[in-house]
């Protein structure tokens, strides 16, 4: 079959945090892909706002780099795929994936191979993908480079790569300072035998292979992902498979329930570095961008109008974590952050609040999600929606409350499923490191939340990692306790691995709510006694409601407690009128860990300024009775 050696299409896949997206700023930058005047930021790829925030890539994204061969040969483009590392987003790698015809696995030179580098190397060796291996952050003080190579190969050999797979070429690099060589440096140094990334250059050129095609096959492209333009509208980006796609040229439109219609393409693009540059033709193994088609969704196929063939749908895994998201029916509904003055309320003319209004953006987020379900349920202002993990779903959650959404959140929920009559629930690996002398107290937290130890090893650099199975429940609510008991020295990464059969009854939190009793605002003087009664979350003024959670209790059970209590003005001087308690400063929960602290009768109220804990049912007296139901049921 003839090939194109113009063109080469790579993924590059690896854990959180190992250097992905560094790694593909030194390329498009010594690709020369930007003029010497122009302003770079770190981190390009990354353009999402909650992207820059939490350090992580939530969306793949792709770029095209123009390689110049020493050799003085043609120019090559090369489209980079950057995936994101968490398996939360694991919809994104597998999409992805079905762009490109070889992937570079990035490995941390210290950390090694972790729970997300399997996961992106499993779904890599299941399509049959050639294999890169680039051991990125030599320069690390605790790098042990050897070590991390053969760890890399029992991992292949764990996922049951064949020979070809598992021949794979070796790249050293330090992808902050933009080096790369074939010979192993020192630990700790950079490769002092290279001054940029020629060689993984070439090391992509040979072992990525070329996008072959047939001559007489009739179009083929495979929609992959899908942007959106305010004067172009729906945009899809896809890779032509055979055949060429041209602009204003009229296709097949193969739709995902197998329906064709003809459609005209009316814009077509290619990617040059990060911007897109029109286009007038589009050939085998091209990554493309088209316009025109309004309803186009992920997985669909354009053909040829003579002889229509579909490409096979993406699949991806099922959801495991589910949360129910709903309309805000908490009092304070619509009154901005404190809910007085002026400003607030010009702050909430813009919000969104209705149902119908959270419907359509749960319905637009499905569009180019495929990892997330959402269904109905009794109510018809809340539904349920099911994704990967906690991460994907909360950060659905803060892209809403950015845009002007009120959301009540249920707490986060696994999917179970039906084996041979019994109930199944989801079980990740999760792998931690931590030192030495906390090694008993995460032991200690995971027994209590059912986990099981299946691997353990000690580097001798006085820090252990131990790999567990555990419910995914008991993950839910785990990281702020995990951090709080290794004292923040503690890494912590999960995976999905699988279903099991139901663990029993978890008690994952041991202390009750402090539950404010009547509304009002927050006096200093009320919390200034309640502060021996536990943690408390809200600070002097703040706007409070009945049955909306104000602090952790030291015990068990719920308090309902009165935050808003005045001191009592007399005109008798009191011995003790000028003594000044301090107030302890109030822990302040985000969106994720506020999700960890719910309990199954309590929710969170989600606003652009706010988030607050809450019961589900807010009156005192019928939270009571129906107490006293469930005892005597």
């Amino acid at each position: 079959m003839p090939t194109r050696h113009d063109i080469r299409n790579v993924a590059i896949v690896a854990h959180v945090d190992h250097g992905k997206t560094t790694i593909v700023d030194a390329m498009l930058k010594q690709a020369g892909a930007f003029a010497a005047h122009q302003q770079l930021d770190d981190r390009m790829m990354d353009s999402n706002d909650l992207e820059r925030e939490k350090g992580i890539t939530i969306l793949a994204k792709n770029t095209a780099v123009k390689y110049h061969p020493k050799d003085g040969g043609a120019p090559i483009t090369i489209n980079i795929i950057d995936t994101p590392g968490h398996a939360d987003f694991g919809g994104e790698v597998e999409r992805g994936l079905s762009m490109v015809d070889a992937v570079v696995l990035l490995v941390d030179a210290s950390e090694g191979p972790l729970p997300q580098t399997r996961f992106v190397l499993r779904k890599a060796l299941q399509q049959r993908k050639p294999v890169i291996l680039c051991i990125n952050k030599t320069d690390r003080p605790d790098s042990r480079i050897d070590e991390v190579v053969n760890e890399t190969y029992d991992l292949f050999l764990d996922l049951d790569a064949d020979e070809d797979q598992i021949e794979f070429p070796i790249v050293y690099a330090c992808g902050r300072d933009g080096i790369a060589s074939l010979t192993k440096p020192e630990d700790g140094t950079v490769p002092q035998d290279s001054e940029n990334l020629e060689p993984f250059f070439s090391t992509i050129l040979e072992h990525v292979p070329a996008p072959a095609y047939d001559e007489e096959a009739p179009l083929q492209a495979h929609v992959t992902n899908l942007d959106a333009d305010n004067f172009l509208g729906r945009i899809a980006l896809l890779r032509v498979e055979q055949g060429e796609l041209r602009k204003g040229q009229t296709v097949a439109w193969i739709k995902r329930d197998g329906t064709i219609s003809n459609v005209r393409i009316t814009e077509l693009m290619m990617t040059e570095a990060l911007t897109r540059k029109p286009a007038e033709v589009a050939g085998p193994g091209d990554i493309c961008a088209v316009a025109g088609i309004p309803d186009i969704m992920i997985g669909e196929t354009l053909a040829d109008p003579e002889n229509p063939i579909a490409l096979p749908l993406i699949t991806v895994d099922q959801p495991a974590i589910s949360m129910t998201i709903g309309t805000n029916t908490s009092p304070l509904v619509g009154r901005g952050g404190t809910g007085k003055g002026a400003e607030a309320k010009s702050a909430v003319k813009d919000r969104k609040v209705t149902a119908r209004q959270v419907k359509d953006r749960l319905d637009r987020e499905l569009i180019g999600n495929v990892s997330l379900r959402v269904l109905e349920t009794e109510r018809p202002d809340a539904w349920e929606v099911q994704g990967r993990g906690e991460l994907a779903l909360a950060i659905l959650v803060e892209q809403m409350r950015r845009e002007g959404f009120e959301l009540t959140i249920g707490k986060p929920q696994v999917v179970t499923k039906d084996v041979d009559g019994k109930v199944h629930e989801p079980v990740e690996r999760l792998t931690v490191d931590v030192p030495e002398e906390h090694m008993g107290a995460v032991t200690q937290l995971m027994g209590v939340r059912k986990g099981r130890m299946d691997n353990m090893s000690n580097h001798g650099s006085g820090w252990v990692r131990m790999e567990f199975v555990v419910p995914s429940r008991g993950l839910i609510g785990f990281r702020t306790e995990f951090l709080t008991n290794t004292r923040g020295t503690g890494i912590a990464h999960s995976i999905h691995e699988g279903h099991e059969p139901w663990f029993g009854q978890l008690q994952t939190r041991n202390n009750g709510s402090l539950v404010a009793d009547r509304a009002g605002a927050v006096t200093a003087f009320a919390m200034t006694n309640l502060q021996e009664r536990g943690v408390l979350f809200t600070d002097p003024g703040t706007e409070v409601y009945e049955g909306m959670i104000v602090g952790e209790n030291s015990r068990s059970d719920d308090m309902d407690v009165n935050i808003t209590k005045e001191k009592k003005l007399t005109n008798m001087r009191s011995s003790s009128a000028d003594s000044f308690e301090a107030i302890v400063p109030p822990r302040k929960l985000s969106l994720e860990q506020s999700l960890e602290f719910c309990r199954d009768d309590e929710c969170v109220e989600v606003t652009p300024e706010a988030v607050r804990i809450r019961k589900v049912v807010l009156d005192q007296k019928e939270r009571s009775r129906s107490a006293s139901r469930a005892k005597n049921a």
